[in-house]
């Protein structure tokens, strides 16, 4: 799969990692408007949980974003990446086990979604994913290459739902996949 060619004129500003530019929108009068544009193309994320454990795998990493705010960088969330040209169902598949050095066999789609609708072209795609303590079969810590120092940790299911119950899961799309667990497997969450 490769990303799909933009539709939208832009005018790039800066070309790096991501692409930074102002595009022109057109509105349904027929006016147009100039809105910066962030562009990295699309990614994918996943959660993966054991279900006889009642864990699920997330990853703790450095994060230029909450950092910015002077909260802690160490961030915890759902192993995600870009899609770099292949399957979004690939991506989460080769990032789990990249970053918590877990293996995957089975995705259940939950959704795509924008991350950021007004400034970014981000399209990302989300994933549930169970596993077994036997599927830990990686190192997982991310590319060392790209700066990634990954530590992954195995959360209780009880926790991450009392996180998501009290506004303490400051990780969006990882609120997002704890949400979906907790509406298609309820029993998981019980005490």
């Amino acid at each position: 799969m490769t990303d799909p060619a933009p539709v939208l004129p832009l005018e790039v500003l800066h070309r790096g990692w991501n692409t930074f530019g102002i595009a022109t929108l057109t509105l349904t009068d027929g006016s147009t408007v100039r809105r910066a544009l962030e562009d990295h193309g699309q990614a994918a994320c996943v959660l993966p949980y054991d279900p006889g454990r009642r864990v699920a795998l997330l990853v703790r990493q450095a994060r230029v974003g909450p950092a910015f705010w002077g909260e802690p960088a160490d961030f915890d969330e759902a192993p995600a990446g870009g899609l770099d040209g292949g399957a979004p169902e690939a991506t989460a598949i080769r990032e789990a086990m990249e970053e918590a050095g877990v293996r995957l066999s089975r995705l259940e789609p939950v959704a795509h979604a924008y991350t950021m609708p007004s400034v970014s072209s981000e399209r990302l795609w989300l994933y549930l994913a169970p596993y077994r303590p036997a599927d830990r079969v990686g190192a997982g810590g991310g590319l060392h290459e790209e700066g990634e120092q990954v530590l992954a940790l195995e959360v209780p299911l009880v926790e991450l739902a009392d996180q998501a119950r009290t506004g303490r899961l400051p990780d969006l799309k990882t609120l997002v996949l704890v949400q979906a667990l907790m509406l298609r497997v309820p029993e998981l969450f019980a005490a």
